[in-house]
């Protein structure tokens, strides 16, 4: 029973790793370093450019300040104007898995647009070829 548990908690861990690397790999290389870092928690929220370059002192202000503002842009960030002063406050926006949801359909609207129906069938197709297991994880991603 134990062995169970430290099993599906082992699963579980590979499973946020994995999601993580590939919604960092979704990103630029910057970006990436820097939402690794957030991501992961070496970064407490809320927080500032400074914070964030601190663990990167070979990069400009200036620079960090940027890609933080871009993260915020693609929605990874969310980032507020802290009142009377120049500085902004960033937290988490969105987690990996959430990320990579968001993107992924983004994708798939972006295929079916651009090749219809050939698309919507290549997609079929594939779902044919699914084992029990991915279709059940796939059943799961579905629900609410």
């Amino acid at each position: 029973m134990a062995s169970q548990k430290r099993q599906k908690a082992t699963s579980m861990t590979e499973d946020r790793l994995s999601s993580l690397e590939r919604a960092l790999g979704l990103l630029w290389p910057l970006e990436a370093r820097i939402m690794r870092e957030v991501w992961t928690g070496l970064v407490h929220e809320p927080f500032v450019v400074r914070d964030v370059q601190t663990l990167m002192p070979e990069l400009a202000y200036t620079t960090v300040m940027t890609t933080l503002n871009r993260l915020a842009e693609k929605g990874l960030l969310n980032v507020e104007h802290v009142w009377r002063q120049r500085a902004h406050v960033y937290a988490i926006a969105t987690r990996p898995d959430e990320y990579i949801a968001r993107t992924s359909r983004e994708q798939v609207e972006q295929v079916v647009e651009r090749f219809g129906d050939a698309a919507v069938a290549a997609f079929a197709e594939h779902l044919s070829r699914l084992t029990p297991e991915q279709l059940r994880r796939l059943k799961e991603l579905g629900r609410p």
